[in-house]
């Protein structure tokens, strides 16, 4: 259905406030995603961002899910992009911008937000799910909304670091499958200017302190790539130029994030081979890197615990991995 901006905002603080059932026995007795409360919708843009195609297009919330008590909501048409606080309830400094997937049609905000910031915020670190532009809804520099939303999200995060009681420094970045193209090219191209400054804001640094793609669209090479990634950035195939430049494994310097990898063998839809290539590209450049392959678990199993999948498995390796790497102690 088609909501107002008003209702999408309120949709967003009413159900990100409410029980996320279903989880699986894994989580019974737990607190559920959101529970806390109502979130804080932070808007990224002191006004709504040029260059939409369809500047009249409604935006849109919808249910995907067909589990009783389970919820996986998605929504599209984002003019106005914003955030989703979850502020930990004991924060211990440490902040995490969540980007989720969607094929760049989508913004999969629970299964691929509301509910990994749940997981993190019992670790202490307070998360930010990012509602992004995308690039099907159609702009006039499609492939650079996303990557220029993410860079804002970093700095507005480290801009309010001490209303959320967070040390600025230790701001890191998760996203899932076309989020792990914003996410990778955030490692990696942190300080290309996808925007022009708008305040102050802009003055303080998009690199993350560290990164963590899941199952990520991360090269544009046909070869390779995610094979909705060059029609829905570039409108076509893409150009040697646009791989050359889009491809985050073709971007790595000593001043890419460290990075915690994750992907599926048997992933149907974003070749692995995806975060095998960055993984590499990181070892050459030496970057810290880490990186988990599982023989089975398909596309988009965020962290749902399914019996026999890396759903459970790979959350508590990056925690420890962000541990390690000082994120937090």
């Amino acid at each position: 259905m088609g909501l107002s901006r008003r209702d999408l905002v309120k949709s967003h603080l009413i159900l990100a406030g409410v029980s996320a059932m279903g989880l699986g026995a894994a989580t019974q007795g737990r607190a559920q995603p959101g529970s806390a409360g109502a979130r804080e919708v932070i808007e990224l843009w002191p006004s709504p961002p040029a260059g939409a195609l369809h500047p009249d297009m409604a935006e849109i919330v919808e249910q995907t899910s067909t589990s009783p008590g389970y919820s996986s909501r998605r929504t599209k048409g984002v003019t106005r992009p914003h955030m989703i606080a979850f502020p930990a309830a004991q924060p211990n400094g440490a902040a995490m911008l969540i980007i989720p997937g969607g094929g760049f049609a989508w913004n999969y905000f629970e299964h691929e937000g509301y509910y990994i910031a749940d997981i993190l915020n019992r670790a202490g670190i307070s998360c930010f799910v990012l509602i992004y532009r995308l690039a099907q809804d159609g702009w006039k520099d499609a492939a650079a909304v996303g990557p220029a939303d993410a860079q804002r999200a970093m700095r507005m995060i480290r801009a309010q670091a001490q209303r959320f009681r967070l040390d600025p420094q230790r701001v890191g970045v998760m996203g899932f499958s076309a989020g792990g193209f914003l996410t990778t090219t955030l490692a990696t191209r942190h300080s290309t200017p996808f925007y022009a400054a708008v305040d102050a804001t802009d003055q303080l640094s998009a690199r993350p302190f560290l990164a963590a793609p899941i199952y990520p669209v991360q090269s544009v090479d046909p070869a390779y790539a995610y094979g909705g990634a060059a029609p829905s950035l570039f409108g076509g195939p893409p150009t040697a130029a646009q791989i050359r430049e889009w491809s985050p494994d073709l971007n790595v310097t000593p001043a890419a994030a460290p990075t915690f990898l994750v992907h599926a063998e048997d992933d149907g839809t974003v070749p692995v081979a995806n975060t095998v290539r960055l993984r590499d590209a990181m070892v050459a450049a030496k970057i810290t890197v880490e990186t988990h392959l599982f023989a089975h678990g398909g596309h988009g199993f965020s962290a749902g615990w399914r019996p026999g999948s890396p759903d459970g498995l790979w959350p508590p390796l990056f925690l420890n991995f962000a541990r390690e790497q000082k994120l937090f102690s």
